[in-house]
């Protein structure tokens, strides 16, 4: 009984000065400054965005030249409906308006859809 109990006390110390040791340790990242630049652009990109309950019309998905001439096009043609460009892995997304019903989003697809022939409606976030 003596030998179980000097045992379990061994391993009780043996455990928490292991954890006390692995505590002190640091680590330093070094971080590419590439990286650095691709995540201050996906953020700049999504600082418009927020989770809401609003339906979007997605008018466009593809590279991020392509999105920025959607968006100029877009904004020529429909100069009343917000418009928005987000970083969704591994395409950029053209989001245009911010309807509260879905009705109300099918009413302006039908228009969008005769320039945007790939527009459909989507609930961001959910």
């Amino acid at each position: 009984m003596r030998i179980l109990r000097v045992f379990f006390i061994h391993c009780l110390l043996f455990f928490s000065i292991t954890t006390i040791y692995a505590q002190k340790k640091t680590v330093t990242v070094n971080e590419p400054e590439t990286v650095k630049k691709l995540m201050t652009a996906k953020k700049n990109n999504n600082t418009s965005i927020t989770t809401t309950d609003k339906y979007k019309i997605q008018i466009f998905s593809g590279k991020n030249s392509e999105a920025t001439d959607a968006q100029n096009k877009f904004k020529k043609l429909f100069p009343a409906l917000d418009i928005s460009i987000i970083y969704a892995n591994p395409s950029y997304k053209v989001l245009a308006g911010n309807f509260k019903t879905r009705l109300e989003a099918e009413k302006n697809l039908k228009d969008i859809q005769t320039y945007f022939d790939q527009a459909l409606i989507i609930k961001p976030g959910k």
